[in-house]
């Protein structure tokens, strides 16, 4: 994995060769960015965190699903070692085994292209420093490497090893999170993949009964209530709600504990105002089918994402870096713990904001040649920092004045809702970064103190 970019300023508005931004967020990703450590920081060459010691031996493993190559090269390239293992406890053990009668672990390096698994905790419990390198890169250098064009897995693996070798003044060992951090990294992932699981559920289901049933769909607000959810598996189908009266439908909402405001006479109108769903007795049954199996599907997700909810609030509580990120206004408990995830506790991997915000991709990426310059969109970047950075953002101008500030000039320079918002992302990722480094959580007061200070040296 290669670092960050280094973060560069927000483009003026009216510089026509500036294209127009990309969406707050885009689809997940899966990838170097979402692995279980983080990377020291680099500043013109320099680490400003973890480095490698010097080397003895340089490992590169070409990762498999069932076999893995190795290859370990010494300082002048020349190969020490090349050999496969396993995807197995045995072959894990054969490759510490090995890489151990090498050198003490400190001083032999491991470079894989995958960024997490069982392979790289067995290498990091070991003490061996794991450098996670970007697919990309070692495609670009195998191409200038090897001219021919040949590949395969050993020639992967002596790729790695090389790149390593001649990059490590570039590259630094990764930093393993806490098994706080990682457990919570867990449970939120699950609960995002729930909840995306869930919205497709809800589109499926929809399109469903807009094609058979449509009244089903318009009776409640949402269908995936725990009502319309009850409604559909007592009424799957129009021919089994067609005697429905006033009556038996006020029963039916007493007994579920309706909380909406709508009378039975409403929630009726609502159902048969809508065009008139299918009757023929042989659709109604494979639609009764389809609509119980969505149903079942839906409650279900339900279920999973409301234990998971409550397995983020008990691990929120013992966090050690929780009451920080639940400080920020409107920040809450799952999206401060969408943020704590994807973020991590690795203080010395982050020696400024700046590499957050490069990670969270708040920040444009610039090229510039000669006379052209251009301002684009960070599309590499973690997918799922910058979702939940981003809204909770947006909705902290409700609850503070000054991120309110922000994102009003912001609009009223011309920005749109989605790039006024990583502006103000921007900012509150300086504020929320002191505060973690500092161990503080965020008091308003002291952050409104530090402002007008700023504020009047820069007057002066």
């Amino acid at each position: 994995m290669t670092l960050p970019p280094p973060a560069s300023p927000e483009p003026r508005s009216d510089d026509k060769r500036t294209r127009r931004r990309a969406p707050v967020s885009d689809h997940s990703a899966v990838g170097s960015l979402a692995s279980a450590w983080r990377l020291p920081r680099v500043t013109n060459g320099k680490a400003t965190g973890l480095s490698l010691p010097d080397a003895l031996f340089f490992v590169g493993i070409d990762w498999a699903a069932a076999e893995h190559a190795v290859c370990v090269l010494d300082p002048t390239g020349r190969k020490v070692a090349a050999f496969t293992i396993a995807h197995t406890a045995a072959g894990f053990a054969e490759l510490v085994r090995k890489l151990g009668k090498l050198a003490d672990c400190e001083r032999a390096p491991v470079a894989i292209e995958r960024p997490d698994g069982r392979l790289v905790d067995t290498l990091l419990e070991a003490g061996y420093p794991v450098v996670p390198v970007k697919p990309n890169a070692i495609k670009t250098w195998r191409e200038a490497e090897v001219l021919s064009g040949a590949k395969s897995d050993p020639g992967d693996a002596h790729v790695i090893a090389d790149y390593l070798r001649v990059r490590a003044h570039r590259l630094r060992p990764a930093t393993p999170f806490s098994s706080h951090t990682k457990a919570l990294r867990a449970t939120v992932r699950s609960r995002t993949d729930l909840v995306e699981a869930r919205v497709a559920a809800i589109n499926q289901l929809g399109a469903l009964l807009d094609a058979h049933w449509p009244g089903a769909k318009a009776i409640f607000a949402d269908i995936e209530s725990a009502i319309a959810l009850a409604f559909l598996t007592r009424y799957p189908t129009a021919a089994s709600a067609a005697r429905l009266t006033e009556k038996q439908l006020a029963a039916f909402c007493a007994k579920q504990g309706y909380s909406g405001r709508k009378p039975a006479a409403v929630l009726l109108a609502r159902l048969r105002d809508t065009p008139a769903g299918m009757t023929d007795p042989v659709t109604c049954h494979g639609v009764r089918d389809a609509v119980l199996a969505q149903v079942g599907v839906l409650t279900a997700l339900n279920t999973a994402i409301k234990n998971l909810d409550r397995s983020i609030a008990e691990q929120m509580d013992t966090h050690p870096d929780a009451e920080i990120f639940r400080s920020f206004p409107r920040a809450g408990t799952i999206n401060a713990a969408q943020i704590l995830a994807e973020w991590g506790d690795a203080r010395e991997a982050f020696g400024h904001p700046d590499a957050i915000a490069a990670l969270a991709g708040i920040t444009p990426v610039t090229k510039a040649s000669g006379k052209q310059r251009g301002v684009s969109f960070r599309w590499a970047c973690n997918k799922r920092l910058r979702t939940a950075i981003t809204t909770w953002a947006a909705n902290s101008r409700f609850s503070s004045d000054w991120a309110a500030d922000i994102y009003n000039r912001a609009r009223a320079e011309g920005k749109d809702h989605p790039h006024a918002t990583r502006i103000l992302a921007r900012a509150w990722i300086r504020v929320m970064w002191r505060c973690w480094q500092n161990n503080t959580p965020y008091d308003p007061i002291l952050h409104g103190a530090a402002r007008r200070q700023a504020e009047h040296q820069i007057a002066a």
